[in-house]
């Protein structure tokens, strides 16, 4: 399965962006981000409770931009490894998905 999901033009750095995704029937929401010039990818998924970490609006980072924040719990984590340092889940991890850029555009793999 590969699926385009964004344009790396619309994703400057410090920007994330919301998108969804089929796996065995099940429509899973997930986001991609721009850290630091990295592109990431990751479920939509809280790993405290499961229930997505923005309200539904993609802002996913904390205010300084250096970590993702679960805007219900408040459990931080990094942005290049997904893992929970801060909050309700630590040591939990995001739930990672793979992406590949080819031409300018960013494509979940």
């Amino acid at each position: 399965m590969r699926k385009k999901i964004a344009k790396l033009m619309e994703l400057p750095k410090g920007a994330t962006k919301r998108f969804s995704f089929k796996r065995n029937g099940l429509l899973i929401d997930a986001f991609v981000a721009n850290f630091n010039g990295d592109i990431v990818a990751y479920e939509n998924l809280c790993r405290h409770l499961p229930i997505t970490l923005d309200y539904g609006d993609g802002e996913f980072f904390s205010k300084d931009n250096s970590l993702f924040v679960c805007q219900t719990h408040g459990a931080f984590y990094e942005p290049k490894t997904g893992l929970c340092i801060a909050g309700p889940c630590i040591g939990a991890s995001l739930i990672p998905l793979d992406t590949e850029l080819v031409d300018g555009e960013i494509f979940l793999v």
